[in-house]
This record gives structure tokens, sequence and C-alpha cells, in this order.
């Protein structure tokens, strides 16, 4: 293709697309680079969803649009779709860059309209953060402005210069933050917006984005853990212990936003607040969700509040990672008409899952869900022409219905939302069997289990089955809460009481890290007493922050 010397609104609209597809394909790469700060959702996915949000709002922009309207709608959509600290400080970016965009004239951006576009961006960026720090995506992005200065007067001149020093920032991330000097990778946040740059690139000059290359085996995560807890604090900065990330929109007049800041600046860090004309996106971390909240309500109207416990997603983060690099032994013999896929959420649950004839695992849970990728290419690499899904949690239903499509192979899911229906479904699988033939067997049998959970409340909530107080045991069904007690084994006995009926005849109990052998034994004792004909099957699956899976058939 020829090179092209100005962007015009539509080349623009292609950029979006093809840094989101870019965000996609990286994104689990990206997402193990995220130590700094941790864990702040997954950088890697709150990047992409974030481009998500921004191609979804273009495409309700009318072909034949000018930049103008286009560079609108990736400034608006990337502000009402930024997902977590990473995100957010990309919209900024691409308000920022869309700002400058939108004023060039015929024939479009052209070397000097870029240049000024990212300067522009990497300012703003750096004035949301209330305390900027070096080695993050606010160094990589001043430093592609800095290229673009020196890039001369071409497009590409400008873009190459820009791309250059980008990754040259980005390769010394971890000379100015010590966590990641000590985990051995860059910052997670700027290898994303490097990605921007590629997609540039792609569509300035016609050179095929980078391909994943895999990073987690690299990362030394004791020596992040020591940076974390706190053990090392000879470096600074450490990574934020705060536990609770606070997100919302916040609609209220420019001029009340100063005020704002120095409220949450108060009361936490990581704090980044993007926007303008009276809509502002707003982060923080924080140990207290009240005053975070408040001070929004005091400065105008807060509305999409997400509320997000970090130490629960410490907790997964590092289960997921260390199964992650474990080897998995899948099953041999003689290749089957339809093979299994299923996602995991422990070590002992992965044992029953093989014992059961899945034959590809894939490590994920509730706050790290596996991107598409990750399950395209579990599907791969399974011999079999037809292959059935389990996602075992509603978050990763949907990711798992994008995988026919992108594969060659014919791929069915069942619908399964928790780990205990995976297990009923298999119950149904015939290996020799169709994939839909599979599917209408293994659907059938999960519905006849009712899933239940047992987990500690993170924060204060009114519930159906009453108030829930920080730290109380709680007893979860498809329902919602449905039992609130000051120990698991009370939790448990009031959930099970109030869904055991005539027709149920097995409970499974799958036990998890932090379950303690007396809590099951007085738990099965209970359950003798009260149901004598119910059976108990006990598993010990190791999945974190639920110490009892449980299911009911």
């Amino acid at each position: 293709m020829a090179t092209l010397a100005a962007l015009t609104a539509d080349d623009l609209r292609a950029v979006m697309e093809g840094f989101r597809d870019g965000l996609r394909s990286h994104q689990a790469d990206i997402n193990r680079l995220n130590v700094y700060p941790v864990p702040d959702g997954d950088t890697g996915t709150n990047m992409a969803l974030t481009l998500e949000a921004v191609v979804a709002e273009l495409a309700g922009v009318d072909a034949g649009a000018g930049l103008p309207e286009v560079c609108k709608a990736i400034g608006h959509g990337s502000l009402m779709g930024a997902r977590g600290n990473s995100g957010v400080i990309l919209s900024q970016l691409l308000r920022g860059m869309s700002e400058r965009m939108a004023m060039a004239e015929a024939p479009g951006v052209g070397g000097a309209e870029l240049s000024d576009a990212l300067e522009h961006a990497s300012g703003l960026a750096r004035k949301a953060v209330v305390r900027p720090v070096e080695g993050t995506i606010l160094t990589v992005a001043a430093a592609a402005a800095e290229g673009a200065q020196a890039g001369g007067d071409t497009l590409l001149g400008v873009l190459e210069s820009a791309h250059t020093t980008a990754a040259e920032a980005l390769a010394h991330t971890p000379d100015l933050l010590p966590v990641l000097a000590q985990a051995g990778v860059v910052d997670a946040g700027g290898a994303g917006y490097l990605l921007l740059l590629n997609a540039l690139l792609l569509v300035v000059d016609g050179r095929p984005l980078p391909e994943p290359d895999g990073v987690t085996e690299t990362i030394d995560y004791s020596a992040v853990s020591a940076v974390m807890t706190g053990e090392d604090r000879e470096s600074e900065p450490h990574v934020s212990d705060l536990r609770y990330e606070v997100m919302y929109l916040l609609h209220a007049p420019d001029e009340s936003i100063d005020a704002f800041k120095e409220v949450w600046a108060g009361i936490g860090d990581s704090i980044v607040v993007v926007g303008g004309d009276g809509l502002f996106n707003c982060h923080i971390h924080t140990d207290d969700i009240g005053a975070a909240i408040e001070a929004a309500v005091d400065a105008g109207r807060p509305s999409r509040i997400r509320v997000t416990d970090l130490a629960d997603q410490v907790e997964e983060e590092r289960w997921v990672r260390e199964a992650a690099a474990e080897a998995v032994v899948e099953p041999t013999g003689p290749v089957p008409t339809t093979s299994v896929v299923a996602v995991v959420t422990g070590e002992g649950i992965g044992r029953i899952f093989r014992s059961l004839g899945v034959h590809h695992q894939v490590v994920g849970g509730q706050t790290m869900n596996p991107s598409t990728a990750d399950l395209v290419k579990a599907v791969e690499a399974v011999g079999s022409d037809e292959v059935v899904v389990l996602p075992n949690n509603k978050n990763i239903r949907p990711v798992a219905e994008q995988v026919d499509a992108l594969s060659d192979k014919t791929v069915r899911v069942v619908n399964t939302g928790s780990i205990v229906e995976g297990f009923a479904a298999l119950l149904a699988y015939d290996p020799g069997a169709g994939a839909a033939a599979n599917v209408a067997a293994m659907t059938e049998s999960a519905a006849r289990v009712v899933p239940a959970e047992i987990t500690r409340a993170v924060r204060d909530a009114a519930t159906d089955a009453g108030d829930v107080h920080e730290g109380d045991w709680i007893g979860l069904s498809r329902d919602g809460v449905v039992s609130i007690a000051d120990n698991p084994v009370m939790a448990t006995r009031l959930l099970l009481s109030r869904l055991l009926d005539e027709h149920h005849e097995l409970i499974t109990l799958i036990e998890g890290e932090g379950a303690k052998a007396g809590d099951t034994r007085l738990i099965s004792e209970w359950l003798s007493e009260e149901y004598p004909d119910v059976a108990l099957e006990v598993h010990h699956g190791g999945q974190p922050l639920y110490p009892y899976l449980l299911g009911l058939e």
C-alpha cells in the first residue's frame, strides 16, 4: 500500500479498530505484566474494554462523517467506557489526541498535527493523575510526544520517531519503578499504549501489528510479593496497600473538580479524574468507600458506581498465575469425536475435571476471566473437530460464545455458570457423540443442580436476607445472598436449610483455600442429623476466595 500523507476520518476509525484488535490479541501478555499498581483489574483487559467502547461509539457515527464527528466519538466513547486506572488514563490520552486531530484541515491529520496531538494528550493525561508516577504509561506517552517533535514534517517520520522513543522509554520503565525491576517486566500500561502507535503504523504504512510473545514465565512473583507486602520498603514508590477500587461517572460543574480532587487526595491514591464539560470519569484506591462516594455527592451527581475489592483480585491473580505456570497433564488415548474445554479455578477442581474427561483446561475465575484468545487457543489444542466449552462462570459465558466464529472447528457452549454445574454437565458427556448431542445432554444434566457458595463479605450491604457487614460470612445462590452468619459453618447450615427440599438427594461440597477440616466435619455431622436421606460428597478444590462451593441435586 502507498504510505499515507495524512489521516482522514475513515483512517482514524481504522486506527481505533486496529488498536482494539491489538489490545485483544496482546491482552493476556499485558495482563501478566500488571504488577503496578496491583491489581487494578487487569491492565490488558481494561484497556481492551475501553477500546471496545470507542469502537462501539464509532459504529453509531454515520459513514462519511468528518474528523470532528469521529474525534468526538473517540473522546466520548473512551470516557464513558473507561475501565480501571489504566483505562481511565488511556481515555484521557485518546481524548487529548482527538481534541487536536479534530482541528485538522483538509486533507487530514498530517505530521505536524499528529505531533501536536501526542503532546497535548500527554499533558492532559499527566494533569488528570493527582500523583503522577514515572515508569508508567505517562512516561511512555511523554516519550512518544518528545519523539514526535523530532520526527520531521511527514506523518510517517513523526510516527516512526514517536514509536522509537516510546519503545525505548518502555524498555527503561524498570529503571524508574523498583517493583518492575524486581519482577523483571516493563510497565503494562505503557506496553498497551505502544500498541496505539503500532495501530497508527498499520494504517499509515501497512506495517502489521506485532504478534503476542508471552511474558508469564519472566516474572519473579516472589520479588513482587515482597514489594507489595512491604517486606522491602527501601525502594519507593511501593505498591498501594489500600483495599478498594472505586470508580464512577461524575456529573458536576467543571469548577467543582479541583475541590473534589483535594478531598480525594486525603482519602486514597491512584487517583485519576478525566473529562470535562460537566462529565468526568473518576478512579481512586481507598479504604473509605463512603467518603469516596460522598465527595461526588458534594460536587454533583455520581452514576455507574463500581467498587472492587483489590485484596480479592490479588488472591485470585496469584492463583491464576501460579496455575498457569504449572504443567497440566491432559487426557491421552484416542481422539474423541467431541472434546471438552473447561475453565477451572483450583488445582483440585482441575484434577476432578480431568478425571471426568476434560481434554484441555483454561485457568480463570470471578475476577480473572480468561480472554477469547485463551479459549480459542485451548480449542485449537485439542485433536477433535468438535468441541464443547464449559465456561463455569456467568462472566465467561459471553466470551465463550465468541469462540465458534474464530475457529474452523465446531464449537458449542454449555452455559454452566458455576463449577458444580460443570461437574454435573460432565456426568452426561459422551466422547463418541457429536457436539450438538452433547450440548443437549450436558445442558439438561447441569440444570438439575442448584449451585451455591460460601464466601466472606468485603463491604456492608443491604440484602433480601438482611443487612450484611464487612467480614460476615454469607451464603449465595442464584437468587443472591441467602444466609448471613459470623462463621462459615453457620452460614453453610443456614444456606442449605433454605435451599434443600424433599427432591434433593445429593450435595456436592468442594473445599477451597481456607476451608478447615473441622468446619467440614461439623457441616457433615449437622447434615446427617437434619437431613439423613441426603448424601454428601466432599472434594478438595483448592479454589481461592470461596471456602465452599456446593451443588444440590
